[in-house]
């Protein structure tokens, strides 16, 4: 029988291309609540969800599902209960590799742009609030030098720590937060003998920008509550490029106007795409909407891998990024 693919969000070329090839592609964007994709998913109707991070899949959802997958068009996979869909032989793939160097180059581009305040300078020339140079004019912070603390030193950890290094940073790194793992010296390649590793109480204390690049788990949410920002230094620049939820919001907006860290950058928020009272109005952080993956040859990438996982769901093959072992679809 001919493959059919629900297809719950926009998916570039080729990715689209290759699914309509291979199968029917039924679009689902408009699904509505928890009942209805539930409804959806137990029809048995669809072969494969293709998906993103704004999909829930709960175990409610997947309690009577007849799918074989659910192909996410992301590299993040925490709207999914995987025990769940493993529990019902539903398959689970993501996008991982192909969005490394983006999101590291966001990682970079917001550690840049809050230690030299460049988000403050633009909004003070588009206002009409440049008067000429100035002696303190928005006088920032130099990153030559600086400790880079990495929460978290995965194939996005290490590519942001090959552009740290390159601006003369110091970079240490915990693998694994908050629990401690040693990374031995072969795993870290080209990167050993210049990146240091240390417990995530240490990485807190002594990073001068501390970045995030771990995934959302029970484990690391909430990662950086009031707790780990009341240790971080007075000048500490923090940066969110890996699962809003990771910082507790309330807490950074809190940390951020009483002026107990330099600033922060982020891409991903805790209940995105809201923000946190007072996270909008404040000067020292600077924000994006959620940039890491958004390059053309990037989301073709992802599209293309997303393709083929589901394709693979579909007629029993080898799933290329599976997240569940064992299961197949």
């Amino acid at each position: 029988m001919t493959p059919r693919f629900l297809l719950m969000t926009r998916l570039p070329e080729p990715g689209l291309g290759m699914l309509r090839e291979a199968g029917e592609v039924v679009d689902g964007a408009d699904v509505g609540g928890d009942a209805a994709l539930a409804r959806l998913v137990a029809s048995g109707d669809y072969d494969v969800v293709v998906a993103a991070l704004d999909q829930k899949f709960t175990a409610d959802v997947l309690a009577d599902a007849r799918i074989r997958g659910i192909a996410n068009y992301a590299v993040g996979y925490n709207n999914v209960d995987v025990a769940a869909a493993t529990r019902r032989g539903i398959a689970v793939g993501n996008t991982p590799d192909v969005l490394t160097d983006a999101t590291a180059d966001i990682a970079m581009l917001l550690i840049l742009g809050v230690t030299r305040r460049a988000p403050e300078g633009e909004r003070m020339v588009r206002e009409g609030r440049f008067h000429g140079w100035a002696p303190d004019l928005l006088v920032g912070r130099d990153v030559r030098g600086a400790t880079l603390g990495l929460a978290g030193f995965g194939r996005i950890g290490k590519a942001v720590a090959e552009r740290a290094l390159a601006f003369g940073m110091d970079v240490v790194f915990a693998p694994r937060p908050p629990a401690h793992r040693e990374v031995a010296a072969e795993e870290l390649g080209d990167l050993a003998g210049r990146v240091r590793q240390v417990r995530w109480e240490e990485l807190v204390e002594v990073a001068d920008v501390l970045s995030l690049h771990v995934p959302l788990t029970d484990d690391t949410h909430h990662l950086v509550d009031a707790e780990v920002i009341a240790k971080m230094k007075d000048d500490a620049v923090l940066v969110n490029t890996a699962r809003g939820p990771v910082v507790d919001e309330v807490a950074l907006v809190t940390a951020l106007r009483e002026g107990r860290l330099f600033g922060a950058g982020l891409d991903v928020y805790e209940d995105e795409p809201a923000l946190a009272p007072g996270l909008a109005e404040l000067e020292n952080v600077m924000l994006l909407p959620h940039l890491g993956s958004a390059t053309r040859d990037t989301r073709a990438a992802m599209a293309e891998l997303a393709a083929r996982n589901a394709i693979a769901m579909a007629t029993g093959a080898e799933v290329p990024a599976l997240v569940n072992p064992g299961v197949r679809g």
